[in-house]
């Protein structure tokens, strides 16, 4: 019977993310052989796949592809922060980006597609079974222009393209590319840090409008003030609510005395942004109270 050392477990370990005593147990019924190793892991781990995949998971990283006119991006979760930080997972992940890619971020498709040779859903079941956590392919989306520029940003990087705050910022225009590219970086940023509901002030949602609206009636008719008086002091009331929610009328976090439209603007070629996508590792996702 071969050795089974350290080295070889720690190997075995860092290839498939499985814990330590598991790669050890299956080293010695391969013999010693890694190849064998891996391939018993997977065998005994897809059966257990199943069952992990009632566990929560809602930590994991969001991950960009950027080529041409297009980009996308995907969240890929994990149970925890520590496989996240797994180099096993995050190669994973550049993995799900490149087939996102093809698939508009479209997660049904991305799940129809081939991953290393290997039929998404069927990978990211080995995946489960080597590293020990339920994992999952939760959302895409895509952005494009025809002419212009996609800009994309990562904020609490834990690999090239991949973090825990992703942006996806598309901006049509005749300008200079570099121009376009040096601008969006920090409108990029400035989405990620400011949290924009809508792009523009007549994407907002009226039910969401008619809300806030309510609430600022009340809050200033118990100020006994008259009618017409309320009505301007519930319109600037609106007005400060798209300048809170609304990303064309938000105040720069670079500059505040100009709003992104104006930044935009200083592009210069008709700029504008037709859309902007922003995703944070595990928002809206449900907890499940335990017992």
């Amino acid at each position: 019977m071969a050795e089974v050392t350290a080295s070889l477990v720690k190997e075995l370990r860092e290839r498939t993310g499985a814990g330590m005593m598991d790669c050890k147990k299956a080293l010695v019924e391969a013999d010693g052989n890694i190849e064998n190793a891996i391939d018993l892991l997977r065998k005994k781990g897809l059966s257990k796949a199943a069952k992990k995949g009632d566990r929560e998971a809602s930590a994991g990283v969001v991950a960009v592809k950027v080529e041409g006119n297009k980009g996308v991006v995907v969240e890929v979760n994990s149970e925890t922060d520590f496989v996240a930080r797994n180099e096993k997972f995050q190669t994973f992940v550049k993995k799900v980006a490149d087939v996102a890619y093809d698939a508009n971020g479209d997660v049904a498709k991305i799940m129809e597609s081939t991953i290393d040779g290997v039929n998404a859903k069927d990978e990211l079941a080995n995946q489960i079974a080597t590293i020990g956590e339920n994992l999952n392919i939760r959302r895409g989306d895509f952005v494009e222009v025809n002419n212009g520029a996609v800009i994309s940003y990562v904020h609490n990087k834990v690999a090239d393209n991949e973090g825990l705050i992703a942006v996806l910022v598309a901006i049509e225009s005749t300008a200079d590319k570099a121009k376009i590219q040096e601008v969006g970086d920090t409108i990029a940023m400035h989405i990620a840090a400011s949290s924009p509901l809508f792009l523009n002030i007549a994407d907002v949602d009226p039910a969401a409008l008619e809300r806030e609206k309510a609430i600022f009636r009340e809050t200033a008719l118990q100020s006994g003030k008259p009618a017409e008086i309320v009505e301007k002091m519930i319109n600037g009331r609106i007005n400060k609510y798209y300048e809170e929610v609304v990303l064309n009328e938000q105040a720069f976090f670079m500059e505040p005395s100009k709003k992104i439209k104006d930044v935009v603007a200083s592009i210069g070629g008709d700029a504008k942004i037709t859309k902007y996508v922003r995703f944070v590792v595990g928002e809206g996702v449900e907890h499940k109270e335990e017992e």
